[in-house]
């Protein structure tokens, strides 16, 4: 099991290490939202929902209205509650119709990062660049590591760098990480002055 330390609380990494559909679940709440709060999540809606691991068949069964109270909390498991609890209903219901409700079936039979990088692709709220950085997260902390991962994560596949979730090892790291964001944003906004 991968000793995780992305969300910066125990109890949270714990349970990204062991159970894959919230490390998924954790990848798609991180946006628009901080890293850290979205990787805690997952343990928050395992909390109450009185489970030991998350269900990808109980949550896309479970009535729409009751998951949107659920993710309102408080606190809410993210800025957008009501948006994100629909989109983690359409992501579980994929996982039941192709992969067996399991998560980890999305890379467990890759022949080839290229093949993981386009499963991940078609999942509900992962764009190209959500879907390199978690190719990277499961190469570099996950042991998921199918020929050419690092190729199809492309920047974030780089050994040694901290350009995002995929390279937080602890506090350090994060900070590190956190500064490289920084500086993209102001790069960003220097290109567009």
């Amino acid at each position: 099991m991968p000793n995780l330390s992305i969300a910066q609380d125990a109890a949270a990494d714990e349970l990204l290490g062991r159970d894959p559909l919230a490390l998924l679940l954790g990848m798609l709440l991180d946006q628009q939202f901080p890293m850290e709060r979205a990787f805690g999540s997952p343990r928050l809606l395992a909390d109450r929902l009185g489970v030991q691991s998350l269900s990808a068949e109980d949550l896309a069964a479970m009535d729409a209205e009751d998951l949107v109270r659920v993710f309102q909390g408080p606190p809410a498991l993210h800025r957008y509650p009501g948006s994100m609890a629909a989109r983690t209903q359409e992501l579980c219901r994929l996982l039941v119709e192709r992969y067996d409700g399991r998560a980890e079936n999305l890379w467990a039979d890759v022949p080839d990062g290229a093949t993981l990088l386009k499963r991940l692709g078609e999942l509900p709220g992962f764009g190209a660049q959500k879907s390199k950085i978690f190719v990277a997260l499961l190469g570099k902390q996950y042991g998921a590591t199918p020929p050419g991962w690092r190729e199809a994560a492309g920047d974030y596949g780089a050994d040694g760098a901290r350009r995002s979730v995929a390279d937080i090892t602890g506090p350090e790291s994060l900070a590190e990480v956190r500064a490289f964001k920084q500086e993209q944003k102001q790069a960003a906004k220097a290109a567009k002055a």
